[in-house]
């Protein structure tokens, strides 16, 4: 059998179940990220988790596809494993890289969320406080009317 055809269905094989592995772990433990995010609304959350997994399938899958080809003909077994480490390398550095810009968008958006939350006080105010002694950096002398 050509090793070269050998190389190609290990690659898959590899390829296809790491991306498969990545996406159920991202979407198992993803969705309590982004319920955090989304302000647990879960069934949204929930939407949005399948369609970023199905997402990630189609570019993972499609690239896996696409990087398939070798250029040179595999005729020993050495060069079988040097030609699967570097593509396996290369899928495997793709999936991280989808992964932290995932991790990356959904942060900033759950950094947004925080930062509009921590702009509403928890408490709204009941009065006015003492006012400080003049210098400097005094507030303003005149007191609104009716408190």
């Amino acid at each position: 059998m050509d090793l070269t055809v050998v190389a190609y269905v290990v690659y898959l094989l590899i390829s296809v179940a790491l991306t498969a592995w990545v996406a159920r772990t991202l979407s198992k433990n993803g969705r309590i990220f982004l319920a955090d995010v989304l302000k647990g609304d879960d069934k949204l959350a929930d939407a949005v988790n399948h369609l970023l997994v199905v997402g990630f399938y189609l570019v993972n899958l499609g690239f896996i596809a696409l990087y398939l080809r070798s250029a040179d003909e595999i005729t020993e077994t050495r060069g079988l494993f040097e030609a699967l480490s570097v593509k396996i390398g290369v899928v495997l550095l793709v999936l991280g890289i989808m992964h932290l810009g995932n991790v990356y968008v959904l942060n900033k958006i759950r950094r947004r969320r925080v930062m509009e939350r921590e702009q509403t006080p928890p408490v709204g105010p009941r009065g006015w406080t003492p006012q400080a002694p003049a210098g400097p950096w005094a507030a303003p002398a005149t007191r609104p009317t009716g408190a």
